[in-house]
């Protein structure tokens, strides 16, 4: 039977596929997994690209609920994606794009797209062969790149999920297809600590690798998400039923902070292991800079508390990048950070000054809606009037806008056309190009855009060049039509979008650290190259609290 396409091949060679699963339950790990795993082949000198392929019906998270699916991660491309691509580029230096975000929604809406464009010559569409030739097709789509050597690609959810297994059954063929020795299965399964009966038990494992046994995917490794170090007989055990090797069975444990993971795992001989199944060797490989950075994290000469305004404060990973992002601050001013998240509803309901007052800076978390807005920019006010350090991100920003207009500039009503269309003074509007706009997903100003800085302003000296680039995920924004009242009343533009002149980036001259960025720089942060606004800030609030 002849292939349906021919293999990719790079640089004169096949680049290698490591597809990665998951059992047991959800949310185990194998975003980070997967990032680890792309760090310490990239430690070992390999060039790699990831991908995640996810069940859910959406075409992308983009108007999923926060509360659901966590925060939506914007690439360079613009494409609104899985908060695992977020773990991806934090953990190595691939570029990631579209096609690193492949949903069941993207991949049946390409399907009936080119039936309805009679593309099957009236042939009966299926699941198999039709929408698991798509998903293959994205796969090869993933490695479509030069001299690539590895593409690691996560399944989301669980074996067993129904909305997965064309996603599994398309990962097995797709191993027919290429040849057996140019891909392996990583299998991160949860190994769980019994307390009543002081036992680790293996029997979901167990069962977990049989259910991927039964749809015809026998794992290569044995990833083992535990609380407790797992014994040489728990592995030894595990290695016999699960029919992997000794070595194979790689034990996960849980570590705090995330960054020690890629350490951890290469100690268990991760990376060995892999290199050994790919059948590709690479050099010895050094983690010293990610070790070093780790040591600032653990052990920080000084702390500063930081108190985050945000309306989804119950879900750590609805701001899973600010988190981060305050982590790798930290780290530029060899600080510990400690966040307190504040929900902007009950800033509305009472002063909030106490939670403020103890606080050494100051963010105002991105979002929609006008739900907890009034308590946000109650939170700007605060910080702008007691001179607290201050970070408004995206909507954050707006709310640094509109409520210097009211307070300081005296525009009585002064509001975002989102909140009240019919505001006397709409000071942020909706942009040019999204009027008339109805579709919600995939429609919003999004991917990186130019910035030019203004020289001498706050950000200027926080990123040291002139022009940057930074991501975007937004409908409204400032409005020039207020530019010089705003501007004569002592607000500062110190970052403009060059080809249409749109406001990026606001600040105040007479405070110590006062910047609003309508962009979000979180996106953007490395744990081993900090964001200069969140370093900015963080170097503020120390100096304010020594």
């Amino acid at each position: 039977m002849e292939l349906a396409y021919t293999p990719i091949e790079q640089g004169g060679f096949m680049a290698k596929y490591i597809f990665i699963t998951g059992g047991v339950v959800s949310s185990v790990g194998k975003g980070i997994a997967s990032a680890s795993l792309g760090f310490l082949l990239e430690s070992r000198g390999l060039t790699i690209t990831l991908a995640k392929f996810d069940p859910y019906i959406n075409v992308d998270p983009g108007t999923m609920n926060p509360y659901q699916h966590g925060e939506v991660y914007v690439l360079d491309d613009g494409a609104e994606t899985d908060l695992d691509l977020g773990h991806y580029e934090r953990f190595t230096s691939a570029t990631l794009s579209q096609k690193s975000n492949v949903t069941t929604g993207s991949v049946y809406d390409t399907v009936i797209r080119k039936e309805r464009m009679g593309e099957y010559l009236g042939g009966t569409v299926q699941v198999v062969p039709h929408i698991t030739d798509e998903i293959k097709s994205r796969i090869r789509a993933v490695a479509d790149e030069p001299d690539l050597d590895v593409a690691i690609i996560e399944i989301g959810g669980t074996v067993g999920d129904i909305e997965g297994l064309p996603f599994l059954e398309a990962i097995r063929q797709f191993r027919g297809d290429v040849g057996r020795e140019n891909v392996i299965f990583i299998h991160l399964t949860l190994v769980p600590y019994i307390k009543a009966a002081a036992e680790t038990k293996t029997k979901p494992t167990q069962h977990s690798v049989r259910a991927l046994r039964d749809i015809g995917i026998s794992p290569d490794v044995l990833l083992c998400r535990t609380e407790r170090p797992l014994s040489s007989e728990v592995r030894a055990k595990i290695a016999l039923f699960c029919d992997v090797q000794r070595e194979a069975v790689i034990e996960a444990r849980d570590v705090n902070p995330e960054y020690k993971i890629p350490l951890m795992l290469r100690e268990g001989g991760l990376d060995e292991i892999v290199l050994k199944l790919i059948n590709m060797k690479a050099k010895p490989g050094s983690t010293e800079a990610w070790e070093e950075m780790v040591r600032k994290i653990e052990n920080p000469s000084r702390t500063v508390k930081i108190c985050a305004v945000g309306k989804y404060i119950e879900l750590r990973s609805a701001y899973k990048s600010i988190n981060e992002a305050f982590i790798h601050g930290g780290v530029a001013n060899d600080a510990r950070v400690e966040v307190e998240w504040i929900d902007a509803e009950t800033l509305e309901k009472d002063d909030g000054s106490e939670a403020l007052e103890n606080c050494d800076g100051m963010l105002v978390a991105p979002g929609f809606g006008q739900r907890g807005i009034e308590g946000k920019i109650k939170a700007v006010r605060f910080a702008r009037e007691h001179k607290k350090p201050f970070l408004g991100i995206c909507l954050g920003m707006q709310c640094a806008v509109i409520e210097f207009a009211r307070n300081v500039c005296g525009l009585t009503g002064a509001n975002s056309t989102e909140f009240e269309p019919d505001t006397p003074h709409p000071v942020i509007s909706l942009l040019t190009e999204q009027q008339g706009v109805s579709d919600i997903g995939g429609t919003l100003r999004r991917g990186a855009y130019p910035c030019k800085l203004i020289p001498g302003t706050l950000a200027a000296k926080a990123y040291g060049e002139e022009l940057i680039s930074e991501r975007h995920r937004h409908r409204w924004e400032f409005n020039n039509r207020y530019t010089k009242q705003l501007t004569d009343a002592g607000l500062v533009i110190s970052g403009v979008a060059p080809e249409r002149e749109l406001v990026e980036i606001v600040e105040l001259a007479d405070h110590p650290w006062f910047v609003g960025s309508q962009f979000h720089p979180e996106f953007k942060s490395r744990p081993t190259r900090p964001h200069p606004l969140f370093r900015g800030l963080i170097r503020a609030a120390l100096e304010q609290k020594r």
